[in-house]
């Protein structure tokens, strides 16, 4: 869900809010690389029984996230940092790091992700603002 509240807010010019000091990272996947994948891995044999990521490995911080929506938005929005005692109960954490090994993907459909964080940002950029 952080895609679609940074460009929410990017494009309503509000601040984009980012939980923590923004230095985790992520690796976002477009819906459709995660199908074309998922509709290989269950007709392939040497995948029953496997634990397999789809994903992408094209990893970025959420405070570099939240400055490419800004650009590529061409938003004026300003990044507010909400401390995680803030935002959620005592005891939270957040991984630091999420970014998906795919080796057995690739090894077994020879998969690997035909859009960017780019192509996903624009897509989801227009799409809201069609909305």
């Amino acid at each position: 869900m952080v895609i679609p509240n940074f460009v929410r807010q990017a494009l309503a010019g509000e601040p984009i809010t980012v939980f923590g000091d923004g230095k985790q990272s992520r690796a976002f996947t477009h819906v459709s690389d995660v199908v074309d994948a998922l509709l290989k891995l269950v007709i392939e044999p040497k995948a029953i029984g496997q634990v397999i990521n789809i994903g992408n490995e094209q990893e970025i911080s959420i405070e570099q996230l939240a400055l490419r929506v800004r650009e590529l938005s061409g938003s004026k929005s300003i990044v507010k940092y909400i401390p995680y005692e803030e935002a959620y109960e005592s005891g939270f954490e957040d991984m630091p790091r999420r970014v998906p090994d795919l080796t057995r993907a690739v090894g077994l459909i020879g998969y690997a992700p035909r859009h960017s964080l780019d192509d996903i940002l624009t897509q989801v950029i227009d799409y809201c603002r069609n909305k």
